[in-house]
């Protein structure tokens, strides 16, 4: 390779540099010269308080990481794949992936209280009408409270008693090494995922030939297969943070699992859709679970 370096652009919060420093750590296996992460400080870092469909969505986390990687100041950009749009940004490909972490969903709670114990009224923290509506479905006798920030800011939020439990997913609980302030773990039977959650995403310019090489190097074609599948679903429903969408794919075998419910604006009805095929037919099964659910839904998911 000529380059003499690569600079790996990231979201400054702890979590997201430690995604980059595992990226980082799988490059130096193939490249052998200077790497350096650039912090860069994203517009859903800048607000901590709005709920994210407010201030534009997804995009919030990606766009100005995007547009240093489109002007050539960094040359690959590191993103938790669950915040990134479904819709690639031209010029750009996403298509490079790390092996999954955990996909699950963690409580947290004042005084180490399971979520069927919590008194009624308790307070719960989410970011999302997706883990809003379904924990709504298991208690509806529960107050359900927005809250934002990263992992530290929410679990001092907690402690602070703002409220009594929260929710997050175990995959950042986990690499910021938070395990022992885990309650309780939910499984993707209980609570379905959002798409993509515990894959680190990797971006990089579509004709930077020697970055895609490289990067193909460390991808692991099993997180990929799924990334890709559930994706698809987003793309087909043009789903984005306010849309209220689990979907989570597990390989089986030859065949890759799918399972996706979906809410209607309000959160009162329900639809859900599960399938497999052959593992390498990922993406034609997103589409069509996405397709079967919007004429299911008519629509209703829409804000």
């Amino acid at each position: 390779m000529k380059r003499d370096k690569i600079i790996i652009g990231s979201r400054g919060s702890k979590l997201a540099l430690i995604y980059a420093d595992k990226v980082k750590s799988e490059l130096k296996n193939f490249f052998l010269k200077k790497i350096e992460i650039k912090k860069i400080v994203t517009s859903g870092d800048e607000n901590q308080k709005d709920r994210l469909s407010n201030l534009g969505g997804k995009g919030l986390f990606s766009k100005k990481i995007e547009n240093q990687l489109i002007s050539n100041q960094i040359d690959i950009a590191v993103h938790a794949l669950k915040d990134m749009p479904s819709f690639e940004t031209e010029g750009l490909v996403t298509n490079y992936f790390l092996k999954r972490n955990s996909p699950n969903e963690v409580l947290i709670s004042n005084r180490n209280v399971k979520f069927k114990d919590l008194k009624p009224k308790s307070i719960v923290g989410t970011s999302s009408y997706r883990r809003e509506y379904q924990l709504k479905n298991i208690r509806s006798d529960l107050t359900y409270k927005l809250i934002r920030g990263n992992v530290d800011t929410r679990i001092k939020k907690l402690e602070d008693g703002n409220y009594d439990a929260i929710i997050l997913s175990k995959a950042g609980i986990e690499a910021l090494n938070l395990n022992d302030k885990i309650t309780q773990e939910f499984s993707t039977d209980e609570l379905i995922p959002c798409a993509g959650q515990g894959i680190i995403a990797i971006q990089c310019r579509n004709d930077d030939i020697e970055i895609k090489k490289l990067l193909e190097d460390i991808n692991d074609d099993q997180a990929r297969m799924l990334a890709n599948t559930e994706r698809e679903v987003l793309k087909v429903l043009e789903g984005d943070c306010d849309t209220a969408i689990g979907v989570f794919s597990k390989i089986d075998g030859d065949n890759i699992n799918l399972s996706v419910e979906l809410f209607s604006v309000d959160g009162k009805k329900r639809f859900f859709e599960k399938d497999l095929k052959n593992k390498n037919l990922g993406k034609e099964l997103g589409k069509k679970a996405g397709e079967v659910l919007k004429i299911k839904s008519e629509g209703s998911y829409k804000r």
